[in-house]
């Protein structure tokens, strides 16, 4: 609940689905991670969207965040994001961008990046902008540390 005006607004509460349903709904080529925008098409929305919507879902969920690596034919390609909740279930809205060949390995917790994100800081903005649209006002960005 929150004043607005004097008077007590109150807040429709979210369900996961609709906090997935908004994600999945938002991603496009435009907000895609430039390393995999070759790879990027709308029958595989989720490709590239990893960090961005690792991040949101923090701020909307807090928990942790994990980063792993993604190998293919054992050469490491890249990296890929998602949460661990703070009941210990890991959320990966992103799973899906991956082809068989692609295998994501040596998760490991992180650090959420302090301050702006530097090349993915409009992406990310733009995300969450999109979600809040659909899902109304939303909490602050978290601070750069596990919470």
């Amino acid at each position: 609940m929150s004043v607005a005006g004097g008077r007590l607004a109150v807040m429709v509460p979210w369900t996961l689905s609709d906090i997935e349903r908004a994600l999945r709904s938002s991603w496009t080529a435009d907000i895609c991670s430039p390393d995999d925008l070759p790879q990027w098409h709308p029958g595989n929305p989720a490709r590239g969207q990893c960090d961005i919507t690792a991040l949101v879902v923090h701020d909307l969920l807090g928990g942790e965040l994990i980063l792993g690596e993604v190998h293919v034919n054992g050469v490491r390609r890249g990296h890929h994001w998602w949460n661990r909740l703070s009941t210990e279930v890991e959320i990966d809205l992103t799973r899906e961008q991956f082809e068989p060949d692609e295998v994501v390995t040596n998760a490991r917790l992180i650090e959420r990046p302090r301050g702006p994100l530097g090349r993915r800081e409009r992406e990310y903005e733009e995300l969450r902008r999109r979600i809040a649209d659909l899902l109304g006002p939303l909490p602050r960005r978290m601070s750069g540390h596990l919470v």
